[in-house]
């Protein structure tokens, strides 16, 4: 296992591929080996480094809150210990906003970052979903949880689709049997960190390239959510997934992998 101790806690991370460094941070309630799919791809170009963020997987789960901020700060001490002096990032939604304040507190650090189910700050509506994500997690067997995310994150597209529903459902038997559950400690953390980001004000201080990419069905974190991040961040690209929720980047993975391959081998 390989264990980077980092603002205070140890942070397990793990490195795939060679190439330019391409920093990969998940999003809310998942482990870094949730790009699998994605890093198999991609490492035949970058130097993946997949991590476990703060309160999940292998990496130190303490009580929280967390913010955005201090999650950034993981990271930068991270890529210190690691010797990196640029980086490129892909963030998926809590992910993506903790990208964006690696970009504003530590910019020397980022070369260029595609942010997945972005938002840079949450409406009465948003705090709500993640209010109940709490709620929900204090009541439900981890089964009965996977499935409420995977009704957060799918779109219809997906529950018609005969094997995007069988693997949703292998995927809420492993959570049964999960061997590194989350916390719930860790889950308040970290939706305390999601909520309380807020830095519509402090996007036109990211200088570096950036695409930004939604789904249109998203109904975790809408479509006004992306578009406020795009037009806030200086000469920064938009992409939107037809037919797809916060999950896009599984259910159009065909597309999607090249489409960031491409893009991170340009910028």
């Amino acid at each position: 296992m390989s264990v980077i101790h980092t603002n205070g806690i140890d942070l397990y991370y793990e490195e795939r591929g060679a190439g330019e460094p391409l920093l990969l941070i998940m999003g809310i309630t998942a482990s870094g080996s949730a790009w699998e799919k994605h890093v198999k791809y991609w490492e035949n170009d970058f130097r993946c480094i997949v991590v476990d963020n703060r309160g999940v997987g292998f990496s130190d789960k303490p009580e929280g809150p967390y913010t955005t901020a201090q999650m950034a700060d993981d990271y930068a001490g991270l890529l210190e210990a690691l010797q990196i002096q640029k980086v490129r990032l892909v963030g998926l939604s809590m992910g993506s906003v903790i990208a964006q304040q690696l970009a504003i507190r530590h910019p020397q650090k980022v070369h260029s970052m595609v942010l997945m189910s972005t938002w840079a700050r949450c409406d009465n509506a948003a705090r709500g979903i993640f209010q109940h994500m709490i709620n929900c997690k204090a009541r439900l067997k981890p089964e009965e949880f996977s499935l409420f995310i995977q009704l957060l994150i799918y779109s219809k597209s997906s529950w018609d689709n005969a094997r995007l529903v069988a693997e949703m459902y292998e995927g809420r038997k492993k959570a049964a049997v999960e061997p590194q559950p989350q916390p719930f400690h860790a889950l308040e953390g970290q939706v305390a960190a999601c909520i309380t980001h807020n830095v519509v004000d402090d996007l036109n201080k990211i200088k570096v390239p950036t695409l930004v990419i939604g789904g249109r069905e998203d109904s975790f974190t809408p479509l006004w959510m992306a578009e406020e991040t795009a037009r806030g961040i200086p000469d920064a690209e938009l992409h939107l997934f037809d037919k797809c929720g916060h999950a896009f980047h599984w259910e159009k993975i065909e597309d999607f992998n090249p489409l960031v391959r491409n893009w991170l081998m340009n910028h």
